[in-house]
């Protein structure tokens, strides 16, 4: 089976992942701002998504020397969430609407990173030689650090601490857990980009060391700016 098709089968089983994890979240009774269910906030989701995914993706692969169009799952995220604060401000919404997307987005960029690493060279999401005994030929003769398998563990052990919030009900993991997902993915993926053979922007940083700094930074002033949890019972509201 081609490298293309097992990461198109990821990729579908991403979405069909995330589908179940929201689906879940509401047979806990748990309860979301309405806001984030109408047709125009989604709209500017899925445009901001679109066009940060092709614009950092793209932008990425040029620095690093190379031609052509990509995707990127982290540019996806900042182009979201940029669109929806603006969408926000322009509607005059002033409740935080992201809470319901923590479950969904960490299984899914557990699950999606799967089909990058089996995607093999042609994915460009790879990482740099390494003599360690976990290194992985990716079909050129070199072991590489399999960074995809480090992103897509750091956020399946977030999935699992999340879902152990909402059994706990703990009501500021899911009010917060938008915010809280931001950071773990902004962190490690800071950390992995040291590990990646892109081309570096400012010193020794790529494109995605300041975007992953942005969405940390962003999360990290949501976190601290948030008001107090009410505690949770039957249901929340986040």
């Amino acid at each position: 089976m081609s490298g293309a098709l097992l990461h198109t089968i990821f990729d579908i089983a991403a979405w069909l992942a995330a589908a179940a994890a929201l689906s879940w979240l509401s047979r806990r009774g748990l309860q979301f701002p309405a806001q984030s269910f109408e047709l125009p906030y989604i709209a500017a989701l899925v445009f901001g998504a679109g066009v940060g995914a092709y614009l950092f993706g793209s932008a990425n692969l040029w620095l690093s020397g190379q031609s052509g169009i990509a995707r990127s799952v982290e540019g996806a995220l900042a182009g979201g969430i940029v669109a929806i604060e603006l969408y926000k401000w322009s509607a005059g919404i002033r409740l935080r609407t992201g809470a319901r997307f923590a479950l969904p987005l960490a299984l899914g960029i557990a699950i999606g990173r799967l089909g990058c690493y089996f995607a093999g060279l042609d994915d460009f999401t790879y990482g740099t030689p390494t003599a360690l005994p976990f290194g992985h030929d990716f079909g050129d003769g070199v072991l590489r650090h399999p960074v995809q398998l480090y992103e897509s563990a750091a956020m399946g052990l977030f999935a699992l601490g999340y879902v152990l919030a909402v059994l706990n009900r703990n009501a500021f993991a899911i009010t917060n857990g938008f915010y809280l997902v931001l950071a773990c993915y902004g962190a490690q993926r800071f950390l992995w980009e040291f590990l990646k053979p892109y081309g570096t922007l400012i010193g020794p940083f790529t494109l995605f060391h300041l975007l992953s700094l942005s969405i940390l930074l962003y999360a990290a002033f949501m976190l601290a700016t948030a008001p107090k949890a009410r505690s949770v019972h039957e249901r929340a509201v986040a």
